[in-house]
């Protein structure tokens, strides 16, 4: 009777150690770290933007970028799932032996087309009333045909003829006030009734109509 309990302790002692080293293991695994890189790409040898990394063991995860390449930390033995839009989604299981700190990874996911009856879509009913409607309708004035209007002659010198100043008459008395005032700066302001230059100017054009009076 002994010697069958000594028995069975000794094999639970072997299933104890057995199951110790297993979590060991698995402890150990877990803090053995993989830098993964790589690149997604499509059957056609397109790059794959955006896609989705899952790690399903982590529950962590990455995003492509626009160029395909992503990055991620992974330990041996994780299962990565990679989804994108318009592709079926793919496995990837890490190797559980492997040794090495970081490899690269190139993905490449197959087109998921989704195909449908094509569908004739019509803004009426039969093919005689568009037709009649593309006949008869009243196709209105767009904004590039009211501008063509509004820039005619007749319209241009009419709205030149309300304008009493623009923007470069405005600039011009501006800046030829200024330069007056830098002239005499410092000094009283010119007065052309003494200026005997402004009088021979004055009688000289006297009677060539450089100088008319105003209604």
């Amino acid at each position: 009777m002994r010697l069958i309990i000594v028995i069975a302790a000794f094999f639970a002692g072997l299933n104890s150690f057995g199951q110790v080293r297993n979590v060991a293991a698995s402890y150990k695994d877990s803090l053995h770290y993989i830098q993964l890189t790589g690149i997604v790409i499509s059957d056609s040898m397109y790059r794959i933007p955006f896609t989705r990394i899952y790690d399903v063991n982590t529950k962590r995860g990455a995003i492509a970028d626009y160029y395909g390449f992503f990055a991620l930390v992974v330990h041996p033995g994780d299962t990565l799932l990679f989804s994108s839009l318009g592709y079926k989604k793919k496995m990837y299981v890490v190797s559980d032996t492997t040794t090495l700190d970081n490899f690269s990874l190139v993905q490449v996911l197959k087109s998921d087309t989704l195909s449908s009856d094509p569908v004739e879509v019509y803004p009426w009913p039969s093919r005689e009333q568009f037709a009649d409607y593309f006949v008869n309708m009243d196709i209105p004035d767009d904004d590039l045909r009211r501008a063509k209007q509004r820039l005619t002659p007749q319209e241009m010198a009419f709205v030149g003829s309300l304008m009493t100043g623009d923007a470069l008459m405005a600039y011009n008395s501006s800046m030829s006030t200024y330069y007056q005032s830098q002239y005499t700066r410092g000094q009283g302001a010119q007065n052309n009734l003494l200026n005997p230059s402004a009088w021979a100017d004055f009688l000289n054009g006297i009677g060539t109509g450089e100088y008319r009076i105003s209604p």
